[in-house]
């Protein structure tokens, strides 16, 4: 498997110059986020919050098929390169001097994506979004290299298979710039299903040395920045429209339901100690990738309530079911989601099916137009509610 892991490391204001970059123990004791994990997490929320509002804008002038080929494609590369990078860190970070410029590098390629978003969306060009993934994604090949560098047998094959992957992969990417536009769109599917395939392919040999609660932390830290920035696109929508509709009557029932969506949200995510369902690598595999659908319905749910709000003071050229339902959609593969994935372990009877049934009952919610938001943060509540009732008699 791997070579021997190396005592725990503390975190120094000043790291080392350099040293080998060996596998961490997945018993560390006291395992917590760096603050440069943190400001990574931060500076990726840039990108998502672009995404989010140029969804928004689509949605809300009705281009539903760009509106949802954009952000999806465009999450992807955004939580893909979070993903990877938050693992190989779980297992490998040395916080020395040549680890952390690595990083800023990366930082940089996801500031770069998210200054192509608007583009992507806009114009399809894909050039700019391209450009930022693959810095991002070849600064992981230079990690994948150093841990290769001081492991041995079936974990050094594994860290090259990363390498090796990662690069082909990116290579596949600057390629897709090259042929006409109107074929892109049939080999973009096929650079997203590559990427997926290098974890799988890369650790047939063995497994990375990832560490469950550390893994657990940064998720959930993301998930927080990312129901932040739902609560904060939402906010501005509210000021603006307010400034100059002075619509305040028609906006408070918005307002007021997608706080109580948000908070759910929060509730619900918290509500367990995700730690516990990561047993196994197959397990934390598809409790990772799952990630998609979480991270991508919560940022979503902050674009919905800027698409309700603009459509109730009148901007929107969408009914108000068509609103409504940018809410409550992503609000739906939420809930769902966060119960596939984790809420679920554990309960019996009535606790059981909490998620799922709420999550029918916020999208059913759409039917009800423009009061619809209001209703759906009321049944969030009350999903919290009943949960927390039914956590209180089993104990």
């Amino acid at each position: 498997m791997t070579s021997g892991p190396a005592a725990p490391r503390p975190q120094h204001p000043y790291p080392r110059p350099v040293q080998r970059m060996v596998p961490r123990s997945r018993d560390e004791p006291h395992r917590t986020a760096t603050p440069l994990e943190l400001f990574f997490d931060l500076c990726f929320v840039v990108a998502v919050a672009q995404a989010g509002r140029e969804l928004a804008h689509d949605l809300a002038e009705g281009h539903l098929h760009v509106a949802l080929v954009g952000y999806l494609f465009a999450f992807f590369a955004i939580w893909w390169a979070w993903m990877n990078f938050t693992w190989f860190a779980s297992a490998y970070d040395c916080d020395d001097v040549p680890y952390r410029i690595t990083t800023l590098v990366q930082i940089t390629g996801v500031l770069i994506l998210a200054a192509g978003v608007p583009r992507m969306f806009a114009d399809q060009d894909l050039t700019l979004a391209v450009t930022g993934y693959v810095v991002m994604r070849l600064a992981m090949v230079t990690q994948w290299l150093r841990a290769a560098a001081a492991e041995e047998g079936a974990a050094r094959t594994v860290a090259l298979r990363y390498a090796v992957g990662i690069t082909l992969v990116q290579v596949g990417w600057v390629l897709v710039l090259l042929v006409p536009a109107d074929v892109r769109p049939y080999l973009v599917p096929l650079g997203i299903l590559a990427e997926l395939a290098v974890p799988v392919v890369a650790e047939l040999a063995a497994r990375t040395s990832w560490h469950p609660h550390h893994i657990a932390e940064r998720y959930g830290l993301f998930t927080l920045i990312v129901l932040g920035e739902t609560v904060a696109a939402a906010t501005v929508a509210v000021q603006s429209a307010v400034d100059e509709h002075e619509a305040l009557g028609e906006l408070i029932p918005i307002a007021a339901g997608g706080i109580l969506l948000c908070f759910s949200a929060w509730w619900i995510y918290f509500a367990r100690p995700v730690e516990d369902v990561l047993t196994s690598s197959r397990q934390a595999f598809l409790w990772g990738y799952g990630h998609y659908l979480v991270f991508g319905a919560a940022a979503a749910i902050g674009a919905g309530l800027e698409v309700a709000i603009e459509q109730a003071v009148g901007k929107a050229h969408i009914s108000a079911a068509a609103a409504t339902a940018a809410v409550t959609v992503p609000g739906a593969v939420y809930l769902f989601t966060v119960w596939l994935l984790h809420a679920r372990h554990g309960k019996s009877g009535a606790a059981q099916v909490v998620l799922p049934v709420a999550a029918v009952a916020v999208l059913a919610c759409t039917f009800l137009g423009g009061s619809g938001v209001l209703a759906a943060g009321l049944v969030a509540a009350a999903t919290v509610a009943v949960g927390v009732a039914l956590h209180a008699r089993e104990g």
